[in-house]
């Protein structure tokens, strides 16, 4: 077992169907957030970032992991200030989704968010963001032509497009 800042790695023994033991490895995670912010019904806000892992820096909604017992819509309106300085007048539950169950608890909730109010950016002390205005129709263009590669940002723009054609 490792207990990082963000996540942990788990090892557990279960019992299968058939009653034979196995070895199963996890990460175990508090959750995310993570907000479509609507400036007005065609338009919304992504940041721009720099992700490690990739080596890329990417297009995504902004969005945050959830700390120990943090509630979920405290966490998604900090993390709406923070990387965007805008805080919202309406939030929206969108979908709730495990983006990895295979190796992963995590659960990420996504919201909309409108009659948004603009403020001061706050991002942590490591983070390098871009808050960016971006016509939805585009947006939803890059997750479909691959220009954002990110799950929680191309569920969500799908989701959201779902949700205006009914």
């Amino acid at each position: 077992m490792h207990d990082g800042r963000a996540v942990a790695f788990r090892v557990d023994t279960v019992r299968l169907p058939d009653g034979r033991s196995a070895t199963r490895e996890y990460l175990d995670h508090y959750g995310a957030v993570a907000v479509v912010p609507f400036l007005d019904p065609k338009t919304v806000v992504l940041v721009r970032q720099y992700r490690y892992p990739v080596g890329k820096t990417t297009w995504e909604l902004p969005a945050g992991k959830l700390g120990r017992g943090e509630r979920v819509l405290s966490c998604l309106k900090r993390e709406l200030r923070e990387e965007t300085g805008y805080t919202a007048g309406r939030i929206r539950p969108l979908i709730r989704y495990w983006p990895t169950p295979a190796f992963s608890n995590e659960l990420i909730h996504i919201f909309t968010a409108d009659r948004l109010v603009p403020g001061r950016m706050q991002p942590d002390d490591d983070e390098f963001i871009e808050a960016k205005k971006v016509p939805f129709d585009k947006a939803l263009r890059w997750a479909l032509d691959g220009t954002i590669k990110d799950s929680k940002t191309v569920i969500a723009l799908l989701a959201c497009a779902v949700r205006r054609s009914h």
